[in-house]
């Protein structure tokens, strides 16, 4: 069974309660009927701001009252405090808003996973011969040092295990073991030392088995990869969709208490649907 259709397994087992703050956007609002219909997902749109919303800022995120208030009047954040609060189970945003805004809402209201220290993304990308990875951080964090990389990389292998199964991550460099160099080789380095996974290693090694062993590092199996920037990770995500006909699930965000997507300001009614259900799948 190819993955999505596991993740659609998934959800509909699930049944989980979304949250959408942008449903007067048609393309929310079809992809919502369409979760409703086939039991992918229960959307809901936002309630009034009530106590359960308030507690949830005040007494868990630690916010004083009158902000929170403030807070609550902004759809984003009301959200947000809906899944603290416990009236939805994940958050879908970013059709009308950006990155930075539904970030920004989901680390205020929800908060970061115990031993996370920078929020981060991924795309599921799936390949015409059937193969199917997690590329990250390709939308959140644009140079992330080697502490932040290591964060973005133990979060990324917690999401492929949720989503495919098993995680063989490679963290990427322009360098294969000690073959180079540079500032950005030594983060790559720490940070792979920091976590215990394959790095720092050039993207064919990691993906190549006759290569890799040619150059003595890991398997050439890699279903995770750990860009060094988000240049790197960005224009990756793009050239595989461009030049391969890869699908791109996401940006999901990954590294918060509960499940949060970030959908692209471009993204389809069938974009929608697929990403809400792979959020789904992280819960």
């Amino acid at each position: 069974m190819a993955v999505l259709e596991k993740i659609f397994a998934t959800a509909r087992a699930r049944k989980m309660r979304v949250v959408f703050p942008e449903l007067e956007d048609p393309r929310v609002a079809q992809a919502c009927d369409r979760l409703h219909a086939q039991g992918l997902a229960e959307p809901v749109g936002l309630s009034d701001p009530n106590d359960a919303q308030l507690a949830a800022l005040v007494e868990t995120r630690g916010m004083k009252e009158k902000i929170a208030t403030r807070m609550l009047s902004k759809p984003l954040f009301r959200a947000a405090a809906m899944v603290a609060a416990g009236e939805a189970d994940a958050m879908v945003a970013g059709a009308d808003s950006p990155t930075k805004k539904v970030i920004e809402a989901a680390s205020i209201g929800i908060g970061l996973s115990d031993g996370v220290t920078v929020p981060s993304s991924f795309f599921l990308m799936l390949f015409p011969d059937g193969r199917e990875l997690v590329f990250a951080d390709c939308a959140v964090n644009v140079a992330p040092d080697a502490e932040a990389l290591a964060s973005i990389a133990r979060a990324s292998v917690g999401s492929a295990q949720a989503l495919l199964g098993d995680a063989r991550p490679a963290l990427l460099s322009f360098s294969t073991g000690n073959s180079g160099a540079g500032s950005s080789v030594d983060m790559v380095k720490a940070a792979a030392q920091a976590t215990g996974y394959l790095g720092p290693i050039q993207s064919d090694a990691a993906l190549n088995t006759v290569i890799a062993a040619k150059k003595g590092l890991g398997k050439g199996d890699a279903n995770v990869l750990v860009f060094p920037s988000l240049d790197a990770g960005n224009i990756a995500y793009k050239l595989c969709q461009e030049l391969a006909g890869a699908q791109a699930l996401g940006p999901i965000l990954q590294g918060f208490r509960r499940p949060v997507c970030d959908l692209s300001r471009g993204a389809t009614v069938d974009d929608i649907v697929n990403a809400t259900a792979v959020t789904v799948t992280l819960g």
